[in-house]
């Protein structure tokens, strides 16, 4: 028999700060290309309309699921194989590397963003109680 694994992107008490080598200076919405929304544009929505209410796992498969044209039907098959694998957390996102947010995550695990120009950042920035790490730098040191 063998055990399935299931992988999970989600921290808890943790804020994920924007990446060093970022470009900007604030929080960027991100654009569409093409006509076509990209990862960081389904990300971006999903968690302005929703801050604290899904998991970063919630998040990511949602996207995935987006992306893919799934059907409700399918999402529970389709998310026990795509955590069967490691997917990149939120220190890879193009939001916290390239668009100026950092993502907060509660004792829930429970994800919201913030501008990195925010009073919101700053006060989750300097909170000893939550854990920081910085978001992966857009390029090699």
């Amino acid at each position: 028999m063998s055990k399935e694994i299931s992988h999970t992107t989600n921290y808890f008490d943790t804020f994920i700060e924007v990446a060093e080598d970022t470009k900007v200076s604030c929080g960027t919405i991100p654009k569409s290309k093409g006509g076509n929304k990209t990862v960081a544009e389904c990300q971006y929505e999903l968690l302005i309309k929703n801050p604290y209410k899904f998991t970063s796992d919630d998040i990511f498969f949602q996207v995935f699921a987006e992306r893919n044209n799934l059907t409700e039907q399918e999402y529970g098959e389709a998310r026990k194989n795509f955590f069967s694998k490691g997917q990149p957390c939120f220190r890879s996102s193009p939001l916290t590397k390239t668009y100026g947010f950092g993502v907060h995550s509660n004792s829930e695990g429970k994800v919201a963003i913030f501008g990195m120009e925010t009073e919101l950042y700053q006060k989750l920035q300097s909170d000893p109680k939550i854990k920081k790490i910085k978001a992966m730098r857009t390029s090699k040191k």
